[in-house]
């Protein structure tokens, strides 16, 4: 179930998928491949696949204590926004990578999900220490 972002902080909003970065890839491995650069261009477009069904399956959801990825029905993790000391969205004009400090950890995810409610979330329930 996708919710619509709303300031009630106790809600849970689930993220709408975002298919930009991996079609940007296999798009890019097309010129690749017909140049004969075949190695190159399927790593690349092997990339844009995985991160394709990554976008395709995988869903953030914030809760009012949480952020949390799931699987359909599972859930793989939680991160309590109480562990959190930093985040950045990198390249403000074409976001790609959402980057969190935790207190024992620093997690790097590609942007596959939408950026715009992404940096609504955070900066509701996690606000940034600059």
């Amino acid at each position: 179930m996708t919710t619509s972002f709303t300031s009630n902080s106790l809600s849970t909003i689930e993220l709408k998928p975002s298919y930009n970065i991996p079609i940007v890839l296999i798009i890019a491995s097309i010129p690749l491949l017909l140049i004969k650069q075949f190695v190159a261009g399927g790593i690349i477009a092997l990339l844009g696949l995985f991160l394709m069904f990554q976008a395709v399956t995988l869903r953030l959801q914030f809760t009012a204590t949480d952020l949390d990825i799931v699987r359909g029905d599972n859930l793989l993790r939680r991160f309590p926004y109480s562990e959190w000391q930093n985040w950045r969205i990198f390249w403000g004009l074409v976001p790609i990578l959402f980057y969190f400090k935790e207190v024992k950890s620093i997690h790097f995810l590609p942007i596959l999900f939408d950026p715009n409610s992404l940096k609504a979330c955070l900066e509701e329930r996690c606000p940034r220490i600059d």
